[in-house]
């Protein structure tokens, strides 16, 4: 058995590992509804995750998913937010997370800078991860990952020259220009 496996879809290796493990879960179940463990092996095992059920069922109580009712009516797991927020919801919508995005980006944006592909945003101390939290979670497609300190976070993006076309939209968002 390999350290990490390539996905089907030609994706990031994924580290065998538990943890790795514990981050794929989360990273489902906050993405889309899930409502049977048997789908959410299927799920993982479309991302390069082979997992018994025992294990499954294990990893969900040791990451305190719960079931609960979505705004549809089913019910799906979910995991307690990092952070402070330790009841389990259903996952925000897309324009939900967006917005939210938007609205903190104009509450905690100070500035952004651009480099080739990246981008550095400066925040008040202290809220750089929550920011930064927010930016993941809404998963915009041209934004390959971020990184957060204190008061400062890098956003790589996807294009190698789109940093500044980047910073530019980050910066609209906080000036509530969509």
């Amino acid at each position: 058995m390999t350290d990490a496996q390539d996905t089907e879809h030609g994706g990031p290796a994924v580290p065998q590992t538990r943890m790795a493990r514990h981050r794929r879960i989360v990273d489902i179940l906050n993405r889309q509804p899930v409502r049977s463990q048997s789908q959410l092996a299927k799920l993982l095992a479309d991302n390069g995750l082979s997992v018994t059920q025992a294990t499954l069922s294990r990893d969900l109580d040791e990451l305190g998913a719960v079931k609960i009712r979505n705004t549809g009516g089913e019910l799906i797991y979910a995991v307690p937010s990092e952070g402070g927020f330790r009841t389990p919801q259903a996952p925000l919508g897309e324009s939900a997370k967006e917005e939210r995005m938007r609205r903190l980006s104009a509450e905690l944006l100070i500035s952004a800078e651009a480099s080739a592909n990246l981008v550095v945003l400066r925040t008040p101390p202290g809220a750089a991860q929550f920011l930064a939290s927010a930016i993941d979670q809404a998963e915009l497609h041209d934004i390959l990952g971020t990184i957060a300190g204190d008061d400062t976070l890098m956003l790589i993006s996807r294009d190698p020259a789109g940093g500044q076309a980047l910073a530019d939209h980050l910066l609209r968002l906080a000036q509530n220009d969509r």
